[in-house]
């Protein structure tokens, strides 16, 4: 999440009431996790298992719980709760907007769009040329959607990431800045959810059709001409390359990438990277012919107990 302006060290570090190492003057343009980071960026880390990953990443500026040496042409941001304060910086630049109206009068909406009755339209939302919004489909604030897309009744794009840290008293949500982005002649089936990023895009690439009911957490990524059935849960920070079919009651977990033309069979369960141009089956996913001699070899196991015991 990029800021509207450019800011300084000094002025990052007065709203978080914060100590900082470096130039008072230094550049700070922006906010992200540390897989989406780039220079200028802040990244914020809160546990030492962690601490040189943040240190040695492309970001600029770590906001850190622990004062450490400043690797050169870096800043830091020494904070006593560097999650709390993450939070407060998306809750500065990024803070919820109320809505005024059932369509946003800041929306942007594309020529021959169709918008049905009790759809939801917030702030900021871009849509593009020849879309169909159906009813009851709710399109949170800043939402980007390309042209030819149609989105069926009942399906919410932006809602929050379900990222959260315990604490004692409970759980503190680690608040969403980012966006959802559907890129052009997608199709988007009913009741599915697509949560926004927490600093970055949650995106759906060109020709991808995904089926009813289907949810993708933060920050995932879908390529283009992916197929995508009924009740997949495709959990956040995955990658999920072009061309990858996907079908009915598939669970991915996070931050695991799928490669290119990839078909993973009805309720497999997804625990790890997948390779490209494979099919796969089973939980956890393993190559298709493998899994089925798995469980061919499985069903044979009575009769082996059987001839073993008329054999003793």
């Amino acid at each position: 999440m990029k800021f509207p302006q450019a800011h300084t060290l000094k002025q990052i570090a007065t709203i978080l009431s914060s100590e900082f190492v470096g130039d008072s003057d230094f550049p700070v343009l922006g906010i992200n996790e540390i897989h989406v980071v780039t220079p200028g960026d802040i990244v914020f880390v809160d546990h030492p298992k962690y601490y040189d990953k943040a240190l040695n990443s492309v970001a600029t500026v770590i906001l850190i719980n622990k004062n450490v040496a400043c690797p050169e042409g870096k800043a830091l941001l020494i904070s006593e709760d560097p999650f709390r304060d993450f939070n407060k910086l998306t809750n500065y630049f990024k803070p919820f907007e109320r809505a005024t109206a059932l369509i946003s009068p800041t929306a942007k909406i594309g020529e021959h769009t169709v918008v049905q009755p009790g759809a939801f339209i917030g702030n900021n939302v871009i849509i593009g040329d020849n879309c169909l919004i159906h009813a009851n489909v709710s399109v949170y604030d800043n939402t980007v959607i390309g042209n030819n897309v149609t989105v069926h009744s009942g399906t919410v794009l932006g809602g929050d990431a379900f990222y959260y840290k315990k604490r004692p008293e409970g759980f503190d949500k680690l608040l969403s800045g980012g966006r959802v982005v559907i890129e052009d002649n997608v199709d988007l089936g009913a009741l599915c959810t697509i949560d926004k990023g927490v600093t970055g895009d949650t995106t759906i690439k060109e020709g991808t059709k995904i089926d009813n009911q289907v949810h993708i957490g933060h920050d995932t990524v879908i390529g283009k001409k992916c197929l995508i059935a009924s009740q997949v849960g495709i959990a956040g920070c995955v990658i999920i390359e072009d061309e990858v079919t996907i079908w009915g009651q598939v669970g991915i977990t996070s931050d695991v990438t799928i490669g290119t033309k990839a078909v993973i069979s009805a309720q497999s369960g997804v625990s790890k990277s997948l390779e490209a141009n494979k099919s796969y089956f089973g939980t956890p996913a393993d190559d298709f012919r493998k899994k089925y001699k798995e469980i061919a070899a499985i069903r044979q196991i009575p009769d082996l107990i059987e001839k073993l015991k008329k054999n003793e």
